[in-house]
């Protein structure tokens, strides 16, 4: 059961040279199918007595409707030649994902006349689309009962939900980036001039004093927590470590919502660990289980690329967070991606635990399991030099031997493609990976978001393939 909502915009179209009554009855035919599919959509039929966009007068009215409605993306469905101009300049107002779809023309009546000309008319709009500049996602000119109808209407829905993440997008940042990593170096201000993501830094003495304040109120949400963790875990560390990591989490939790944040970052080491004696990992793996990425390192570009790819799945997969870590010792293709813990707990494939100490780190609160087997699909967001890209791609899981922690052996289609695109960037080691296969979803996202999409391995032809309905997935 999806996780998030997107609500849509639902514009049917005709042009009055060509017949209103057939885009009428094309038009009802797509909300019963849009009905069928359970898509929430918003519709006009109270705008004029056609239920269509086809007039300045319309288009007003219903871009207002839209605008009050909150809607995440435009379906401008094209029911016979339909009126580009208007089309376009709904969109231009909405400033939202668009998808331009019409049903397939009948063949021409005994006398040779056509009613419709749907085709035609989706060339057009997608020229004046153009010319407003406007980007928008395309589903071949098929029949409603095409499955292409459904997986794109489907997918749109999935890169609004991107798209909707990504403007939306304020990061607790606690801490500054650890002196070791300049890796992580990030550029405040570009990324709030250029995306909208905005940081809300603080220091770790505010989580220090928020933990402490917790703790002296006895607040309810810390036993709850440590009922969590015992329940979800083989908890093997002390009960004042366990309520430390505990209330970690709550402390988190309510600073992200205090900043009004989707996502934080933080300095795990090592002045944490001089305050308060544990590790945040096991905290964070709570946290990205309730739909709050954290990510370590203050690795700002990865806990955008966190929501990213969670979002490109409606919520449905928790992403797992790891650091691209070694070659499998036997197969060529194999790769380590661990990490002390912040994988969430419900992608374990065994049950987790919580050891007393890692050992990168000699304290509490790591915690370890293999994630779960099937093909994934890994994601990064980042950039320098005022360039941003996304880098995507698919890879399944292998055999690989035990590794503390948190971990998972992915087998890639080639280990030397994907090493050389870490090694020269903008990348670093840092990725976030689902269970599902989203990489077009993430793909057509990019043309929404100012950023260039980017492939470790040759698929770009199989992405475009499956985004014209020529095929049903891209996994190989």
């Amino acid at each position: 059961m999806s996780v998030d909502k997107i609500k849509l915009g639902f514009a049917p179209t005709r042009r009055n040279i060509f017949s209103a009554d057939a885009a009428i009855e094309f038009a009802n035919y797509t909300r019963k199918k849009l009905d069928d599919m359970g898509v929430d959509y918003v519709d006009i039929k109270d705008v004029n007595d056609d239920g269509l966009l086809y007039d300045d007068e319309g288009m007003n009215k219903i871009a207002k409707k839209f605008q009050d409605a909150d809607i995440g993306g435009l379906f401008l469905a094209n029911e016979n030649f339909g009126t580009e101009y208007e089309c376009a300049r709904l969109a231009k107002k909405l400033n939202v994902p668009v998808l331009l779809w019409g049903p397939k023309d009948e063949a021409p009546a005994a006398d040779g006349s056509r009613l419709r000309d749907t085709q035609c008319g989706l060339f057009a709009i997608g020229k004046v689309l153009r010319r407003f500049q406007i980007p928008f996602t395309y589903v071949k000119n098929c029949d409603l009962d095409d499955p292409a109808f459904e997986q794109g209407v489907n997918d749109f829905i999935k890169v609004c939900n991107v798209v909707k993440t990504f403007k939306n997008t304020r990061i607790l940042q606690i801490g500054p980036r650890p002196f070791d990593f300049w890796s992580t170096m990030v550029n405040e201000g570009e990324l709030l001039e250029k995306f909208n993501i905005s940081l809300s830094p603080i220091p770790i003495t505010e989580l220090v004093e928020k933990i402490h304040e917790l703790i002296d109120k006895k607040d309810p949400e810390i036993a709850e927590t440590e009922k969590t963790l015992n329940s979800v875990a083989d908890v093997q560390i002390s009960d004042k470590d366990l309520q430390m990591v505990a209330t970690l989490k709550v402390a988190i939790k309510r600073l992200a919502k205090a900043y009004g944040c989707n996502s934080a970052a933080i300095q795990c080491w090592t002045a944490l660990q001089d305050e308060i004696g544990i590790l945040p990992y096991a905290s964070e793996s709570l946290l990205q289980d309730e739909g709050l990425p954290v990510t370590c390192e203050t690795d700002i570009h990865g806990v955008i690329s966190e929501l990213l790819v969670e979002a490109a799945t409606m919520g449905d997969h928790r992403a797992i967070f790891a650091d691209v870590n070694c070659r499998h010792p036997e197969n060529p293709n194999g790769e380590l991606l661990q990490h002390l813990g912040v994988f969430p707990y419900s992608t374990a494939k065994n049950k987790p635990i919580l050891p007393k100490s890692h050992f990168v780190f000699d304290y509490p609160g790591s915690v370890g399991f293999q994630a779960q087997d099937g093909n994934y699909t890994l994601c990064r967001f980042d950039g320098d030099n005022g360039k941003y890209s996304m880098l995507m791609g698919n890879a399944k899981t292998c055999e690989g031997p035990y590794e503390q922690g948190t971990y998972i052996w992915l087998q890639f289609a080639n280990l030397n493609r994907f090493e050389t695109k870490l090694v020269y960037g903008p990348y670093i080691h840092h990725m976030a990976a689902v269970r599902d296969d989203v990489v077009p979803v993430l793909y057509e996202a990019c043309k929404y978001l100012g950023v260039t999409p980017d492939f470790y391995d040759p698929i770009e032809d199989d992405v475009k393939a499956y985004l014209r309905g020529d095929t049903s997935s891209i996994i190989k």
